[in-house]
């Protein structure tokens, strides 16, 4: 395949940044989308030019990381995949294709496509965690009986992966996906209804000081998610902020 890339570069988060357009052919339908950018940097760097940079870890649609926007779409044209799990095959030769970061005010461009998305771990640093008691006098969690459709729901919830999909897609930069999947999976399970109130209210707060727009309703996200977290998180999410903040 012979492609055209545009990319973003941006050398840090004060420079001003532009699109660089890029040919590249020798690209087999089979390779990811992150193998077709190993190729090309491999080609800048030996033209003596300085390679794009972009996040990546696990390769293996896990860890988040690797979050590019793709000719408008986050993660690219396929669905319930990120970015390293896209193929090649979904575009066609010849194709002119887009690549840019995830674009937030949450989210500040580092360099290139890399973003800074520790706005992330300040949110759940907030309150996504559970203060467990390990005096001695624990209990085994898997001896306390929990409804199965909670289980499933806080299960689905906790696939999250936090990759910011759902904020690059809203046109408010809404982080309120990420945020009421981890929120429900805590919400949904008793070993979470200790500290449920300061969660939601902790966590809603810090979002909010983080940047991140209201949601829109447009359902963007949901549509986005590589791990396909439902909206349904959102309503739990508000519901559990409303009964926290008449408590407070």
């Amino acid at each position: 395949m012979k492609l055209t890339l545009k990319i973003w570069r941006q050398k840090n988060a004060q420079a001003k940044g532009q699109m660089v357009t890029y040919p590249i052919d020798g690209i087999d339908g089979d390779m990811s989308f992150l193998e077709m950018m190993d190729v090309l940097n491999n080609k800048l760097i030996n033209e003596g030019e300085e390679p794009v940079v972009f996040d990546h870890d696990c390769r293996e649609g896990i860890c988040g990381s690797c979050s590019m926007f793709i000719n408008g779409e986050a993660h690219g044209p396929d669905r319930l995949v990120t970015t390293c799990q896209l193929h090649m095959r979904k575009f066609k030769d010849g194709e002119t294709i887009t690549i840019e970061p995830f674009r937030a005010d949450g989210f500040p461009v580092i360099k290139d496509l890399m973003v800074d998305r520790s706005a992330f771990d300040r949110i759940q640093h907030a309150g996504g965690f559970i203060s467990v008691n390990t005096s001695g006098n624990t209990q085994d969690a898997n001896s306390i009986p929990i409804e199965k459709a909670d289980a499933d729901d806080a299960f689905a919830a906790a696939t999250c992966i936090g990759c910011g999909a759902c904020v690059a897609s809203c046109k408010n930069a809404s982080a309120m996906l990420f945020v009421s999947a981890k929120v429900s999976q805590f919400a949904l399970l008793p070993q979470g209804q200790v500290e449920a109130t300061d969660r939601v209210l902790n966590m809603v707060k810090q979002m909010d000081e983080e940047g991140f727009g209201n949601c829109t309703n447009t359902g963007a996200c949901e549509v986005e998610c590589p791990k396909g977290i439902s909206l349904e998180n959102i309503a739990r999410m508000n519901r559990e902020y409303l009964s926290a903040s008449l408590k407070g």
